[in-house]
């Protein structure tokens, strides 16, 4: 049953700024760690309907983020909505950030800077903003804080074999990823097993014939089991495997999604505290007996969460 990765998480659950924070390793001062973006200048902008009104797009991966929409005066009957996008790469679509939007500035709320913490995990984000009914002075800052250390390079590779560690132990994936597996044949029983929990969704089931042409087994034959750890893709009422002669090895691939979440807030508490108690052993000399005190330690909080492997 092997496994192979499609499309790796885009960042980790634990930043260098935690790592750094959890080891006082951060040699800056906080004016050192801290980058200020102009996104949208300040001054007085006329009416931009509809989100027209765009911000410079900021680069902020492995930052922590913060958005600062710093509003001057309203005119008469004046608003400002301003909302964040994101997105991973240039030449991708920008999308709306959940819960990515601030509060309306009208004559009743200005003259006052409003805070947003980003985040979202991708690479760019940008706001967008619509002026309405009068010109409104006010401009966005986004504002990165990227702790710094001579060795930071050290800490994130740490930081990465923690993270393969821990969800190796534990046989989870914790940031949103797309996997491949693999399967000689179709199972004796009405359901595939799909190691790597939680899981998200099912992207695509394809089988080879002996001839090595490829078919995709229809979305309707099955549903997805996201409630089961390890999930399963079950067949529904009915419906059975294809009965097509199978090439003799990896004759079928299932795509799919698994991971808690696309951001680190998604990932539980005990597995970053775990990656956090692991690099610290890497990083810092321990005597062997304290480093077995450790290993018990991480151990402890990932155990009751782990899942025997497939």
């Amino acid at each position: 049953m092997p496994l192979k990765i499609k499309t790796p998480a885009a960042i980790e659950p634990v930043s260098l700024a935690d790592a750094l924070l959890h080891l006082r390793a951060d040699s800056n001062t906080l004016a050192e760690s801290i980058t200020v973006t102009q996104s949208i200048a300040p001054g007085a902008h006329i009416a931009a309907a509809a989100y027209s009104l765009e911000g410079i797009a900021v680069d902020v991966l492995g930052a922590d983020v913060l958005v600062v929409l710093d509003a001057g005066t309203c005119g008469a009957g004046g608003s400002v909505a301003c909302k964040l996008q994101h997105r991973d790469d240039v030449a991708d679509a920008w999308a709306d950030v959940t819960s990515g939007s601030f509060t309306t500035v009208t004559t009743a709320n200005d003259n006052a800077a409003a805070e947003l913490a980003y985040t979202g995990g991708k690479r760019y984000v940008r706001p967008v903003v619509t002026v309405a009914g009068a010109t409104c002075d006010f401009s966005v800052d986004v504002l990165e804080y990227s702790a710094s250390v001579a060795d930071s390079a050290l800490i994130t590779g740490l930081i990465i074999a923690a993270r393969e560690w821990a969800e190796a132990f534990q046989n989870r994936q914790y940031i949103t990823a797309t996997w491949y597996l693999w399967l000689d044949d179709w199972p004796a029983e009405d359901f595939i097993k799909i190691p790597l929990p939680p899981l998200a969704s099912i992207t695509s089931i394809t089988y080879y014939d002996t001839d090595d042409v490829a078919a995709t087994f229809a979305a309707a034959s099955y549903f997805v089991d996201a409630i089961s750890e390890p999930g399963r893709v079950c067949l529904n009422y009915g419906e059975s495997w294809p009965s097509t002669t199978l090439r003799p090895h990896n004759g079928i691939c299932v795509e799919f999604v698994c991971g808690y979440g696309a951001t680190a807030a998604s990932v539980p508490a005990k597995a970053k505290q775990a990656m956090l108690l692991h690099i610290s052993k890497e990083y810092d000399y321990h005597s062997p007996a304290d480093a077995e005190k450790i290993d018990k330690a991480i151990k402890s909080l990932l155990w009751m969460d782990r899942i025997a492997p497939i």
